[in-house]
Order: C-alpha cells, then structure tokens, then sequence
C-alpha cells in the first residue's frame, strides 16, 4: 500500500539525526523550555524571515494565544473557512470570540475575499487566514483588506511551511502567524508541538508569558495564561527535520508537478496550478470528483491510501450548526467537502509510486 505518510521510509540519515538529537536531550538533563527551544526558535524566526518565533504545544494553542496577545476575545468576531481542520475555529471559540465563516474559491479551496468582506461587521476584529493545502496566495489584497477594515491578519500556517508570496514566507504577512508541527506536517515533530512567528516584540514577549501559565518572570504571574510549552526533545528533533526541509519540499513539488503531467481522467479534476511555484509546498496534494467515494475506493483496491481534507465543513459539525457565516451561503464549502480527495504527495515516494498512483487515477 503506497501511503499518504510513509514515516518508516525517512532516510536513514535523518533518522540517525533524529536518534542522537532525542540523546542530547536525555544527556543534558534539561527537558523543557531550554537550549533546544531557544535554537529552533532562532532557526525557525529565520527561516519565516520574521523577528521572533515563540514555540508552544500544539498549532491549536498558537492560534489562541495569537488571538489572546491581540486581545480578541468575548463578543468580538473573527472570520475563517468553513474549509480547515476543526482547530482552527475551536482555538476562535476557547478564545471566546465568535467564528464567522466565509465562503471559498472553488479552483484553490482558499478562502474567498468577497466572501470575507460580505462577512465583516463593525464586532469583526481579525481575519484567520487559512493557507489550506499549502497554498499562499495574493497577500497584498489580503492586507490591505484587513487595513482598510482596521482588523488583524492572522495566519494559520500549519500546511504552508516554507510557501511564500512574492519572497515572503507564510506567516511574516500579517500581525502573527500560527504554525502546527504535528507529525504529518511538512515539518514535523514526533508529537505535538507548535510554535507563533511575529515582527513585533511586544506579542512576541505577551505569547511567551502566554504559553508558560501566565509567567513574566519565575512565580510572578500578571495574567491568566495557559499550558502550552514545546519541550526540549521536540525542539530538538524539529531543529533535525527542519535541515530536511529544503530538500523535502522541491520533492513535494517534482511530485505535484508530475501528477499535473500525468494524470488525464476527464472525471478528476485538479486544483488550479499556483501562480508562482514557490507559492504551494504541496503539503497536500488534491483532485475532486463528483464520485469521490467510488474513486477512493477504486484508488483503495489500486493499493493507494487516500484521504479526505475534508468531508465535514465547519458549519455542519454538531457544535457549529448555530455558527454566523456569509449571508449568501457557504455552497462552494459544502461542494468542494463532496468531491475533494487527497492523494499522496509526501516526499518518500519513488518514482515508481508515482507511477503508480497516476495510473490508479487514470484507470478509475
């Protein structure tokens, strides 16, 4: 079965890496907030060309906390996708503000600005900007949406690591950016972890007072904070993948690029091309169809894994039936969540896979 994420056929070199990382951590005695964290930090603000990278548990705590260090809160809105994992609006909800879903462009599954602005009411206090599948796309409109409205950009980048817009990288476009390194992602830990990225030092210090219960300094705690700590052994093990990182994005891409060559069913559609290559890290790879049931089970008998990013939009979940969204509707959403369908795009494949996994397209 070729798979979505095939974790055991990492190279061997990297998993060494890997190994002795976790043993310099075990070996320095030290396992939370320590040398580790403060080196990926400098690593990973470098790489998304911003000032400041704060790491944190989970990409669900980096969007709350963004949300709290910009102090958006109780009856306050913000507007999202109805596209996304449910993280991203329930870190919204825990927040306590209010979850506005705008509608998408069917040929990318991003968020649509037209949709956005129907949405915006004089309680919207930030757009989170979803860059789904790993795709960045036309951030000066978004910016200067959010200018001229006076709300805040927030990205959610936890499928975007190292896509980037006329040379920025995700996450240095708007207030703050939100990163996930769970283990399926473009850059992952062997757990959970996540991390903020920012250009001002005034959030920056707030989200490191934020993510350590509270804390400015050892046992004084001027606020109510949280939980949210990257420990030592993922740090250090992100700091290993993230050397990795380079190489396993232009695979991604080679990959993306031969599925666009290669696969001609009349009955699969693609997802629209980036406009500029280095815009998509293919952190998912996605076709739709009107029968995607039938071509997921065809691909399944093919001996190709297949999944579904996603198949329940935000406002149909039990909790969110109630939920405020664009007053013409979310039908695009509701349309792309029936026919969407994930083929595996990680950086493991061969080149036979490959093959593979076109033909299993092609023959459907």
């Amino acid at each position: 079965m070729i798979l979505m994420n095939d974790f055991k056929a990492i190279p061997a070199e990297l998993r060494q890496a890997i190994m002795d990382a976790v043993k310099r951590v075990i070996d320095s005695g030290y396992y939370i907030l320590g040398k580790e964290v403060i080196d990926f930090e400098c690593e990973w603000a470098k790489t998304c060309g911003t000032g400041f990278a704060i790491g944190v548990g989970n990409g669900l705590d980096a969007i709350e906390i963004a949300l709290r260090v910009l102090n958006i809160g109780p009856g306050e809105e913000v507007i999202t996708t109805p596209m996304t994992a449910f993280a991203s609006v329930l870190a919204i909800m825990r927040a306590g503000a209010i979850p506005v879903l705008a509608d998408i462009i069917p040929e990318t599954a991003l968020m649509d600005t037209e949709s956005v602005r129907r949405c915006i009411s004089d309680k919207t206090r930030a757009v989170l900007l979803v860059h789904i599948y790993g795709q960045v796309c036309h951030m000066d409109e978004w910016n200067g949406i959010c200018r001229e409205r006076g709300i805040a950009l927030i990205e959610d980048c936890a499928q975007a690591h190292g896509a980037t817009w006329q040379r920025k990288v995700a996450g240095s476009f708007g207030s703050i950016g939100a990163y996930s390194f769970y283990p399926t992602k473009n850059l992952g830990s062997l757990g959970d972890a996540g991390a903020l990225v920012t250009n001002d030092s005034d959030l920056a210090n707030k989200a490191r007072c934020l993510r350590n219960y509270g804390q400015s300094i050892r046992y004084y705690h001027p606020v109510i904070g949280m939980n949210s700590r990257m420990d030592e052994i993922q740090a250090a093990i992100l700091s290993e993948q993230l050397k990795w990182l380079p190489q396993f994005t232009e695979r991604r891409r080679m990959i993306a690029s031969a599925f666009r060559t290669g696969i001609k069913n009349p009955r699969v559609r693609l997802l629209a091309e980036p406009e500029e290559r280095e815009s998509h890290v293919y952190h998912l790879f996605v076709v739709a169809c009107d029968d995607r049931d039938e071509l997921q089970r065809h691909m399944n008998m093919k001996g190709v894994q297949t999944l579904v990013h996603y198949p329940v939009p935000i406002h149909h979940q039990e909790p969110c039936l109630s939920i405020k969204k664009d007053p013409l509707g979310l039908f695009r959403s509701e349309a792309h969540a029936k026919t969407c369908l994930s083929i595996p795009c990680n950086p493991q494949l061969t080149d036979s896979d490959l093959e593979i996994v076109i033909d299993a397209v092609n023959s459907f």
